[in-house]
């Protein structure tokens, strides 16, 4: 078995991997992407047919971030000739959301937004509850993971890149010579002058099979519930509540079936776990309290769910991403439950790291 040579290997092929791919392939590099499970796999945190792309952030950096995400969606479905997002609008409601502070902050970034009184957004959206005053911004809508990670490696292999599926790293060498050499599970062996570990799940194990120290980070077991619509042909927003639940919805897409649905989650309360020894099985805990949610809350939705999936977060303490260069690694880890709706913008920033025409921002830096 002859070894692989590229410029670039990629390990993972979830949404970081796969943009990450389709960057560095259009830039004109020799890039290869090593998955250790099947495209599109169900085993981390990229599958499925519905995320939310939001603005709304407390934090002025992420709103100023999903800004660039959003040129960067229009490049990438430009590109790949394909849609990957649906507008719907979001609605922010609950005391712990701050409407109010929301929108000021939204105001702040110029932002279309509108701070409604309990009673209009009743009136807007008979098939919710609401308590106190309602944040709605227009840009908001639900982007569509598979086909996302899809049409990146479609492009990317379309422009000269190698995707080698079933294959885990299981070892990793730094010649004095340069690059790095690696081994995978298979025998294969490969080489390349700069590495791109985006692993998700996985970085914990991987950082220590290459030597890099990252920041701690927790893995948790989320679960995710789907309710059937009460009034099929209704477009539901995408929404964030926290009061005394904390919950997020969206439509379900394809992932709930043919029949329209809605997606209800908690807003964190995972299970701790490994991405090798999740269980896969939804706690009934969460369920019980999404369900008793959208009995309360959701009355256009029939609050029995119709289908149920997990998926796994890597969180950092802080809440914030991890892209940061190591010599000749680039670890990219847009974790924390809400490094989705960037993919493509993680994808330009991760290949400019690569290139050296950029520098890691400090909140996302390995030492911070």
């Amino acid at each position: 078995m002859s070894p692989v040579s590229a410029d670039v290997v990629v390990v993972g092929a979830g949404l970081a991997g796969a943009a990450t791919a389709w960057r560095l392939a259009g830039r004109g590099l020799a890039v290869a992407v090593v998955e250790a499970y099947a495209v599109g796999h169900r085993n981390g945190s990229s599958h499925g047919s519905s995320r939310i792309f939001r603005r709304t952030y407390a934090d002025p950096f992420y709103v100023a971030l999903t800004g660039r995400a959003a040129e960067s969606w229009r490049e990438l479905e430009t590109d790949s000739g394909t849609v990957l997002r649906r507008r719907t609008g979001g609605l922010d409601s609950g005391a712990g959301a701050r409407p109010e502070e929301l929108a000021g902050v939204l105001a702040d970034a110029g932002v279309p937004h509108e701070l409604l009184p309990v009673g209009e957004a009743g009136r807007r959206w008979p098939g919710m509850r609401f308590e106190g005053p309602v944040l709605h911004h227009p840009q908001a809508g639900v982007l569509d993971p598979d086909a996302t990670v899809a049409a990146c490696l479609r492009r990317a292999e379309e422009q000269g890149a190698r995707v080698l599926t079933g294959t885990r790293v299981t070892r990793a060498a730094y010649p004095a010579s340069g690059g790095v050499r690696l081994l995978a599970d298979t025998g294969e062996e490969l080489s390349a002058e700069r590495v791109v570990i985006a692993a998700g799940a996985w970085l914990p194990e991987l950082a220590g099979v290459f030597g890099i120290p990252v920041p701690p980070l927790v893995v948790t077991q989320q679960q995710v519930f789907h309710f059937r619509q009460r009034e099929p042909g209704v477009d539901w927003p995408v929404f964030l509540h926290r009061g005394e639940a904390e919950v997020f919805g969206l439509p379900s897409g394809s992932d709930a079936g043919p029949e329209p649905a809605v997606k209800v989650a908690e807003l964190g309360n995972g299970t701790p776990t490994t991405a090798d020894t999740r269980s896969g099985v939804p706690d009934p805990v969460s369920q019980a309290a999404v369900t008793g949610f959208v009995n309360a809350w959701l009355p256009g939705l029939r609050a029995e769910p119709v289908a149920e999936s997990t998926c796994l977060y890597t969180s950092t303490p802080d809440g914030d991403f991890v892209l940061d260069r190591h010599g000749p690694v680039v670890v990219v880890s847009p974790c924390s439950g809400h490094g989705a709706k960037f993919a493509p913008l993680i994808g330009e920033m991760a290949a400019d790291l690569i290139l050296g025409r950029g520098t890691p921002h400090p909140r996302f830096a390995l030492h911070r």
